[in-house]
């Protein structure tokens, strides 16, 4: 049973409504940037990157009832067996992650007509479904990395009141000690975040499970160089398969588990994020056939989903 956190990190006592100012909506109703309403908002949600897999997600489905498309956020919601399930894109990077999750809280979390926060807030199940760098050489291309903690390079969590617990702060401090014995230089403090403890136990139990490193950008923020070079030392990233806290390994890099965990913590949420192993930077290697890749790791998800209970 996913229940909603007893002191969770985020504002249940505003009295006055939200200003328009603030909670946006469109001449329909909908939510500024995703443009739903609330009735199009399933009981899971999962998110994909690139838009265009929504509807290798959603053609999985028993029955769509919901297509709608703004900017990058591409919307499916059905059903899957007795399941109501949304999929919605967000695009690359923690910043559009910041709009996705605060907007899908709003339309569940908060009542669109009065704007005041609800008397019994839901606690939404947020999977993500995508790609990765690896760093073990262990874990070959094509692998699936459930996180069991993220390290965030980015800095989406520094703008949100949340504190984090024990497990998180020795994740920091695990991650501090190692880079000061390797004399890493690192441009930025991380944070870290746990994942959701009920849905690494049960949607992730077939998948490898580990630390992942969320970066801001592609590039330099992965320490990769083409004519821009990049303040990272490429020994790093060299490093990175070494590092361990708390019996996790650093399993892999990507750009959006770190803001999805952090806030889904903060607004009462359960986040999991499963990626599969596109390219593999401790073995060089990369998939032979990256589409067939998601395509498994699609039904693979759904499988589980289909086959768990809130």
């Amino acid at each position: 049973m996913l229940a909603f956190p007893a002191t969770p990190n985020h504002n249940t006592t505003m009295q006055q409504p939200i200003p328009p100012s603030e909670l946006i909506t469109n001449a329909d109703g909908s939510i500024y940037h995703l443009h739903l309403r609330p009735e199009d908002v399933g009981d899971w949600i999962i998110t994909v990157g690139d838009q265009n897999r929504v509807a290798r997600v959603s053609q999985h489905f028993d029955r769509i009832e919901v297509q709608k498309a703004k900017r990058e956020f591409v919307t499916h919601t059905g059903w899957l067996g007795n399941k109501r399930i949304t999929v919605i894109s967000t695009g690359i990077g923690p910043d559009n992650i910041d709009i996705v999750l605060n907007e899908l809280d709003a339309l569940v979390n908060i009542d669109m007509d009065t704007r005041l926060p609800v008397a019994a807030p839901r606690s939404l199940p947020i999977i993500r479904i995508g790609t990765t760098g690896g760093l073990q050489a262990d874990i070959p291309v094509d692998g699936v990395i459930c996180s069991a903690m993220a390290l965030g390079f980015d800095n989406v969590m520094a703008y949100y009141d949340w504190t984090p617990d024990a497990r998180e702060h020795q994740l920091a401090a695990d991650w501090a000690a190692f880079t000061a014995e390797g004399h890493w230089q690192v441009p930025v403090v991380p944070y870290a975040v746990d994942g959701s403890a009920a849905l690494l136990a049960g949607i992730a139990a077939p998948f490898h499970q580990g630390i992942t490193l969320t970066a801001p950008g592609f590039y330099g923020p992965q320490g990769r160089q083409l004519r821009a070079k990049s303040l990272l030392q490429s020994g790093l990233f060299d490093a990175l398969y070494q590092f361990e806290s708390q019996g996790q390994r650093m399993t892999n890099l990507e750009m959006e588990t770190s803001a999805i965990y952090g806030l889904s913590r903060m607004l009462g949420h359960q986040a999991l994020s499963c990626s599969v192993v596109l390219a593999n930077r401790h073995n060089n290697t990369f998939s032979q056939n990256p589409g067939a890749a998601v395509d498994k790791l699609i039904t693979q998800i759904l499988t589980q989903i289909s086959g768990y209970t809130l």
